[in-house]
């Protein structure tokens, strides 16, 4: 899965930034705060046009994540339909998601920030929460340091 790192990177590039509300906004990615009872979020697309959809009942801390996650999803899968794969198929529900954790943890933590933790002794599982990145999403990472997977 390479190619999402290499997406992720390129968006990083392209737009200065890896905030994801921002490189959204620069997609023309409508995003929308919405009571949406127990789910986080979801991606939808209707004609030429993207939407994220955010609940709005959640904590402020884990609106980046979640907008991260449905970006992935816009980027990766924009004409993918999530309930109909999760009703048909389980595995292709399953795959979907995955990369979309996947690119949610390179776009949050991507290896330059690593770069400025070197010198410390903080785990990955302590630099993604600095960075707002879910603690159940850190295996997902893709090194660039080998002596930083010990940890």
């Amino acid at each position: 899965m390479h190619f999402i790192k290499g997406k992720v990177n390129e968006l990083i590039k392209r737009f200065n930034s890896n905030d994801p509300f921002e490189i959204a906004e620069s997609l023309n990615i409508m995003i929308l705060f919405e009571d949406l009872g127990k789910t986080l979020g979801y991606y939808s697309s209707y004609k030429r046009y993207q939407f994220i959809h955010i609940n709005n009942r959640l904590d402020e801390i884990l609106h980046r994540p979640v907008c991260c996650h449905e970006l992935g999803h816009a980027v990766l899968h924009p004409n993918s339909n999530a309930p109909f794969l999760k009703s048909k198929t389980f595995y292709a529900a399953e795959k979907i998601e995955v990369e979309a954790n996947k690119f949610t943890v390179e776009m949050l933590l991507p290896d330059e920030h690593l770069l400025n933790y070197e010198d410390t002794n903080l785990s990955l599982k302590e630099i993604a929460q600095i960075h707002g990145v879910p603690p159940e999403l850190c295996h997902l990472k893709k090194l660039i340091m080998d002596h930083m997977s010990h940890q």
